[in-house]
């Protein structure tokens, strides 16, 4: 179990620096999901009433959970698929469409980071805690240059159930950038099993909370 804690703070800190994060976050990530990303605004709508379609009810269901701990998750509007490349733990590239059949919760960090130092080991207790067949915590290091400091983090702070995602040219942030999605670090989104996005969030969380799970349980779907 992990129970060091990155710059010695205390978890209460972690949930205050979330609830600020959210209020500012989900306000931003509330207008431009309403005005569309400036990519195409057809396509987006295609995709939801396509691809998409049966993910609108898991939209409203995950939504009732963005509360708490977690509530600065934002729906998605609409629900879509999102194209994400990135590298896996053997070195190759990845697409998020590779997690086909699988609730995922991608989270993106780095060391250099704070806050994201400071939730990575409830993310890894949240992964050892639920991550099966059917869900898994996909964390996305987008340091540049090479793996020595992630990997260092990873072994000095206990990390020891998370896969070894790594995007060094910083294209996954940049693609949620560009989504509207992305403001800064951390940032995590829920994809249900057939890679739409659900839900949405800028800022920490404690991933290993009651309100994490519940949200998480209720993005699985029965």
């Amino acid at each position: 179990m992990t129970t060091k804690r990155p710059f010695g703070l205390p978890s209460a800190r972690l949930i205050v620096i979330a609830a600020v994060a959210g209020i500012l976050a989900g306000a931003v990530a509330v207008y431009v999901t309403n005005v569309g990303s400036g990519n195409g605004e057809t396509g987006l709508s295609a995709q939801s009433s396509g691809a998409c379609e049966g993910a609108v009810e898991k939209v409203k269901s995950v939504s009732q959970f963005s509360k708490g701990q977690v509530a600065a998750m934002v729906a998605a509007q609409p629900p879509r698929p999102l194209d994400l490349t990135f590298k896996g733990p053997d070195g190759r590239d990845l697409k998020t469409a590779d997690f086909a059949g699988k609730t995922v919760l991608l989270n993106l960090w780095a060391t250099w980071c704070g806050p994201c130092r400071e939730e990575m080991p409830a993310l890894n207790a949240l992964q050892k805690g639920m991550g099966a067949k059917d869900f898994e915590v996909v964390a996305v290091n987008i340091d540049t240059g090479s793996d020595e400091k992630p990997k260092a983090f990873f072994a000095e702070y206990g990390v020891d159930t998370l896969g070894y995602y790594r995007d060094s040219s910083m294209g996954v942030f940049n693609s949620l950038k560009k989504e509207g999605l992305a403001f800064g670090l951390p940032v995590t989104l829920v994809m249900d099993k057939k890679g739409c996005l659900i839900s949405a969030m800028n800022g920490p969380a404690a991933w290993d909370s009651p309100d994490a799970k519940a949200l998480i349980t209720a993005a699985k779907g029965p």
